[in-house]
């Protein structure tokens, strides 16, 4: 597919929409339309995305383009896709960004012989800005039609990514494992937070203090293996020490020491792995067990 084949819109106005948009319009596939609910929010995303790119609706965006991105939240797929097919999309591609959800979102739009598809950033997006140096080597879940198949590899390799092919029954699977590898550790550093705050260390002094540390054991998690990169007390066997952290966490928010036993229990399965005696092994899992 050239650029010049076919014209490109994307229905949505948010982070993953305005990042996506501007990368394949610098790309030399330009996004002559977006579409949103909210005049104001749309002509701003448009003027992200560029010059050329034209604010809309989305009972209008079929009139624009052929080739449509629906960059929307999860539960509007397919409300959206509804609507596109109301408005008269007839032809061309549609894909859609959720994670949870396969190309059978798109089905209203497949019964009017429209190419469907899903295309998943694995990604992180705080903001758009951000959204763009995210996007690169990024790996991108996709699944549908053929032709919709297509365009989900040439946007892939546009932006510097990568893809990864997953089937409808393995979708929510592959979803909850990019939720645990962003939101949950998120709540891994605010628990971490919370148990320092306790301490008396101030919140901004406690972000600094565990940022390298974060930032070195997931880098060592990514590049050695999250069982080859594993430290600690648990890793070590010693059970003494957990024991004392499970006294400290009388006075944390219950969901902070849950949370902590809950990922402990995970580490000791870990550390079996890296030779941890099961005797050693059953002693910290009964502690972490009874503190739950």
């Amino acid at each position: 597919m050239t650029p010049s084949a076919y014209s490109i819109g994307i229905a949505g106005t948010g982070r993953v929409a305005q990042a996506l948009g501007r990368l394949l319009n610098e790309g030399g596939q330009p996004i002559v339309a977006i579409a949103g609910r909210n005049p104001e929010g749309t002509a701003r995303a448009a003027r992200f995305i560029s010059a050329g790119t034209t604010p809309t609706t989305i009972e209008e965006i079929p009139a624009f383009a052929s080739h449509l991105l629906i960059a929307v939240s999860d539960s509007a797929v397919e409300h959206v896709a509804t609507l596109l097919a109301r408005s008269g999309l007839e032809r061309g591609i549609a894909l859609h960004t959720c994670g949870a959800k396969g190309p059978q979102a798109l089905a209203v739009l497949a019964r009017q012989g429209i190419s469907c598809g899903a295309l998943h950033p694995m990604q992180s997006f705080a903001s758009a800005e951000l959204g763009l140096a995210a996007l690169r080597e990024s790996s991108f879940a996709i699944d549908g039609d053929p032709e919709a198949l297509e365009w989900c590899s040439a946007i892939a390799t546009l932006v510097g990514g990568r893809t990864l092919r997953i089937r409808e029954e393995d979708r929510s699977l592959y979803h909850a494992a990019a939720v645990m590898a962003s939101g949950y550790i998120s709540a891994l550093i605010h628990g971490s937070l919370e148990m320092l705050e306790a301490a008396g260390v101030e919140r901004s002094m406690a972000l600094r203090t565990l940022a390298p540390l974060a930032r070195t054991c997931t880098d060592n998690s990514l590049h050695l293996g999250p069982v080859e990169g594993l430290t600690g007390p648990i890793e070590r066997g010693d059970s003494a020490t957990v024991l004392s952290h499970l006294n400290s966490l009388r006075n944390v928010p219950t969901p902070v020491k849950r949370l902590y036993c809950s990922a402990g229990l995970l580490v000791v399965q870990m550390a079996l792995l890296r030779g941890l005696p099961e005797s050693k092994a059953a002693e910290i899992e009964r502690l972490l067990r009874m503190a739950q």
